[in-house]
């Protein structure tokens, strides 16, 4: 046991005076290789608070019987998308095709009974000034034209009365969306404000999440929030920010509209909402420059007239246009000047060492 413990540490010491050795050497021929150099330069990053915000409908509906009957059909089940005004479902109409009948038919004879009043009460009054028709005959003329015009009007309600009951035996969906709930079947009867079937509006959704009382007033003066998913990214400017909470962590409730146009978010999925929270000042090198042995992350930094590894610490990486960058915790400073390329610098370094011990 003594013996291998000893055997570990004389290999580790071995290892260090190599890798000592390789600095020092390093160091020596940095100045005779020459070099692709960048300078480390400082820009001011958001910080975000990474909150997560479910997806839920902004309109939904549970469309009801207006009428009593059987259902006939169903024309969509749950998960179908119904484009607006499209059926959904049919009851019986026999009933209210009979109203329907009889509304027509009471129209028509109001209509006969009001065009006799009308006549025989324009006859008495040509006939009233010449005393041939009494005074109580003209009056019951008279009262008898304006009742018999009403008649019509109370037939003509009637009427659509019993169309709109013909109507409410088809049951059309009231917006585009998906219906999420059916509730009834072919062929059972159903009574009025009976539920038919459920459904939200798909072509716009919001994101609603919770942020932590601390930052109150990041979340008032937020404009425009970004959300994201592992596909796409959203932006709105439609923030609604409550004014009291219902929470037990008294955390403030944000509903965020997004248009969905292109059917890309569901309901009840999660996104990502990115509240920004603070300006700090961040160096980020191309993550060609960062040189990584094992848990040694450096990079070759410009001292006086010599470049030198200096150990950094490194924090999240961006990728644009193809190129990656490092952010820089610590180790690097504005303005140093540092090897672009370090992998291809140490490959130098090298040939040069066995160059010179040749």
């Amino acid at each position: 046991m003594h013996s291998t413990t000893q055997s570990s540490l004389n290999l580790l010491s071995r290892n260090f005076i190599i890798l000592s050795a390789y600095l020092v050497s390093s160091f020596a021929f940095a100045t005779e290789i020459p070099l692709e150099t960048i300078t480390a330069k400082s820009s001011s990053q958001t910080l975000y608070l990474q909150l997560d915000a479910k997806v839920e409908p902004i309109k939904s509906a549970t469309v009801a019987a207006q009428t009593s009957g059987r259902v006939l059909a169903i024309h969509y089940d749950v998960n179908d998308m119904v484009p607006e005004g499209a059926p959904l479902l049919e009851i019986t109409s026999k009933e209210q095709g009979a109203g329907l009948a009889g509304a027509e038919a009471e129209l028509a004879k109001a209509q006969a009974q009001n065009i006799e009043a009308q006549a025989q009460f324009e006859r008495y009054k040509a006939l009233f000034p010449q005393g041939a028709i009494s005074k109580g005959a003209m009056d019951e003329a008279t009262s008898y034209a304006k009742s018999s015009k009403q008649a019509v009007s109370a037939a003509k309600a009637k009427l659509i009365s019993a169309k709109e009951n013909v109507n409410y035996t088809i049951v059309s969906a009231p917006f585009t969306g998906r219906v999420t709930g059916k509730w009834v079947e072919q062929g059972e009867t159903i009574s009025y404000g009976q539920a038919l079937l459920s459904g939200y509006a798909t072509d716009k959704l919001r994101a609603v999440f919770y942020v932590p009382q601390q930052y109150r007033q990041q979340l008032a003066d937020l404009t425009s929030i970004t959300l994201s998913d592992d596909v796409s990214t959203y932006q709105s400017d439609a923030i609604n920010k409550f004014n009291f909470s219902t929470q037990a962590d008294q955390s403030i409730e944000v509903r965020v509209q997004l248009e969905n146009q292109q059917q890309t978010l569901q309901v009840g999925q999660w996104l990502k909402a990115a509240l920004p929270v603070d300006q700090v000042d961040t160096i980020y090198l191309p993550k060609s420059a960062i040189f990584q042995v094992g848990e040694l992350t450096a990079v070759y930094r410009k001292q006086g007239d010599k470049y030198l590894q200096t150990q950094v610490r490194l924090g999240k990486q961006v990728t644009s246009a193809e190129i990656t960058q490092v952010e820089i915790l610590s180790g690097v400073m504005d303005g140093d000047s540092i090897i672009n390329d370090a992998a291809s610098y140490v490959l130098l370094l090298n040939q040069t060492q066995s160059d010179n011990v040749q």
